[in-house]
């Protein structure tokens, strides 16, 4: 009698965390990093290039790269100690697309791909907070101050 009891209690239990709304609020830890500036800037690790990611000399760490649909808070955090940071938010069309980079200026016209939000000018140590109502899809988080994003300064999330 107890384990059945026990196994309907787990039933019930599971069925309560399927049952969260579909919609609900996320808050992510996004923490923008980079090696200290003698080092030299790696190039060309955009995205859709087959660099090795870990030759990266700048990126984006995250605390989830899957999250539910809703309301998401990006809790965004610049661990440099030397460098200015900026969080972008695009939402992509195709999951493999490669971001419209201009050489010229080294960064995404960010008019051709289009944005969801932006944290703008992280000083070094400092954090800022942005919430965006996502739907579901693929997105990619990058900073977009020059050399930065080809430095490996992007990270995609999926939300489902």
């Amino acid at each position: 009698m107890f384990a059945m009891k026990s196994t309907l209690a787990i039933a019930a239990l599971t069925l309560a965390s399927l049952a969260q709304p579909a919609f609900a609020q996320v808050n992510l830890q996004v923490f923008m990093w980079d090696v200290p500036a003698t080092s030299e800037m790696a190039q060309d690790h955009k995205m859709g290039d087959g660099a090795n990611r870990l030759e990266d000399t700048m990126g984006i760490s995250l605390n989830a790269t899957t999250v539910p649909a809703g309301k998401v808070t990006f809790n965004v955090v610049n661990v440099s100690t030397e460098m200015l940071h900026e969080m972008v938010v695009s939402k992509l069309d195709d999951p493999d697309a490669v971001l419209p980079y201009e050489p010229d200026i080294d960064r995404v016209d960010e008019s051709r791909i289009g944005t969801m939000g932006e944290v703008e000018a992280i000083d070094p140590g400092v954090s800022d907070v942005m919430t965006l109502d996502m739907q579901p899809g693929t997105y990619v988080l990058y900073c977009n101050l020059p050399g930065h994003y080809s430095s490996g300064m992007w990270m995609k999330i999926e939300v489902i």
